[in-house]
């Protein structure tokens, strides 16, 4: 059973003109197939030229974006102007501190849109065991060692609860991937 955060978003996205995918911690559950700590927020990627989608689908909704171009802490309504990389759009509840407007549409859910590069090497999601389209689990996990140089405690659960079900090619990838002296290369075997 899909959980109720997850449901939302997917029932939310069904008119997304564009792929979208989990990432993130809630992406470990997909492929886990069960819920194992608690998460702050869902996590979507999107490819970064497909932003536009993003806006066309949800007119009127509290958007907040970060790229390089805007400061960390801003609440200013995204305008839909072309957000350059690393960037994300933030969907929060009316709760959160990024809802500055009582106007607009808020999420029942904190969740964001994590933009992404398309690149030709491969498809990096699939069908998790939930029916959700998930990054894989191995390319998941490389992101948050790369993102945090030292794991984050919920970096470490998810890694932990994932590595068993690394298969041996899995496991080989994110070997290869993670860098010289990052402290999960000695449990990968």
């Amino acid at each position: 059973m899909v959980p109720q955060p997850l449901a939302y978003v997917r029932d939310l996205l069904r008119g997304l003109e564009a792929p979208w995918f989990l990432c993130g911690g809630w992406a470990i559950d997909a492929w886990l197939g069960e819920q194992t700590r608690h998460h702050s927020d869902v996590d979507i990627a999107v490819f970064h030229h497909d932003q536009r989608a993003i806006l066309d689908l949800l007119p009127g909704w509290a958007l907040v974006a970060h790229d390089p171009h805007v400061p960390d802490d801003t609440t200013q309504q995204w305008d839909g102007r072309d957000l350059d990389l690393p960037a994300h759009i933030h969907v929060p509840t009316l709760a959160s501190p990024l809802a500055t407007s009582t106007t607009l549409k808020h999420s029942a859910f904190e969740f964001e849109f994590i933009l992404v590069e398309r690149t030709g090497r491969g498809q990096i999601h699939h069908r998790s065991p939930w029916g959700l389209p998930a990054i894989a689990p191995e390319v998941v996990m490389f992101h948050k060692a790369v993102d945090n140089h030292t794991p984050r405690p919920q970096d470490e659960d998810d890694f932990v609860a994932l590595l068993p079900t690394l298969d041996d090619a899995q496991r080989g990838w994110l070997r290869d991937a993670l860098a010289e002296g990052h402290p999960w290369l000695s449990r990968l075997g």
